[in-house]
């Protein structure tokens, strides 16, 4: 009886947890007041208030204490499981020239993966209009890199495959911070890739898009590594033996 006492908070947990996977439950939503739920539950306070803190450590609730008090309903999204990856690979000292390496090997599949859907055309829409953007931006080096970056988070987002979608938009998240800070380092220094190196990104860009939008896939995925290495080896840069750091205010969300 004791062992089964002991398991009753994971259990109340499992079931919440269950409902906000499954949608029953949406992002904001307030659960039951305390009432309802040991109504519903038939346990103890002490197991309700422990199962909520199973919850919040997951974040997947937040608890509001006094009068008006209550627990808040969060769907999980990348940024939490990116803060949680970026702890481990920091734990590990996994570099961003590890990252980058990483993405490497991922980002061209989820080019693959867009280039072989039969409803790409709308994807490719998209692409060309952000494409149109970054042209832009060519005298602008942060605005040229984070429309750049906003072109590949495109790829991602419509490639199809939910789980590249999550595997690469973590990775992504986690990039985004070598990826916001060495364009203004690099613009501070003058040392930001040159018009050349520019009009190449935007050269091989418009490629990828043609590719994809001809449903070549195997074309597309080797000039995506090749485009990924050649920009790589500027964003990195000095950062190249750096240390993943996770613990940082702002980690960028992408709405996949």
């Amino acid at each position: 009886m004791e062992y089964q006492q002991s398991r009753l908070p994971a259990m109340v947990a499992q079931i919440l947890r269950d409902r906000i996977i499954s949608g029953k439950l949406k992002d904001g939503d307030t659960l039951p007041r305390q009432e309802a739920l040991l109504a519903e539950f038939g346990v103890s306070k002490p197991s309700l208030r422990e199962a909520l803190r199973i919850l919040e450590s997951q974040g997947l609730v937040t608890i509001r204490r006094g009068n008006q008090g209550g627990a808040i309903v969060h769907v999980p999204k990348e940024d939490g499981a990116a803060y949680m990856v970026g702890l481990l690979l920091q734990f590990r000292c996994a570099s961003y020239a590890d990252l980058a390496t990483a993405l490497g090997y991922i980002e061209p599949s989820c080019f693959a993966q867009l280039a072989s859907r039969r409803d790409r055309s709308e994807a490719v829409d998209r692409l060309r209009g952000l494409h149109a953007e970054l042209t832009t931006t060519f005298d602008k080096p942060v605005e040229f890199a984070r429309r750049s970056r906003q072109f590949h988070q495109e790829v991602i987002r419509s490639c199809g495959n939910e789980t590249l979608i999550v595997v690469a938009g973590v990775l992504e998240s986690l990039w985004a911070r070598n990826d916001e800070r060495w364009p203004r380092r690099s613009a501070e220094s003058r040392t930001f890739p040159d018009a050349d190196a520019r009009r190449c990104t935007i050269s091989e860009h418009q490629q990828l898009i043609d590719l994809v939008h001809s449903g070549l896939v195997a074309d597309v995925e080797r000039l995506t590594r090749e485009h990924l290495h050649s920009s790589a080896s500027c964003s990195v840069g000095e950062a190249s033996d750096s240390i993943i750091d996770s613990a940082w205010e702002g980690l960028e969300s992408i709405d996949w």
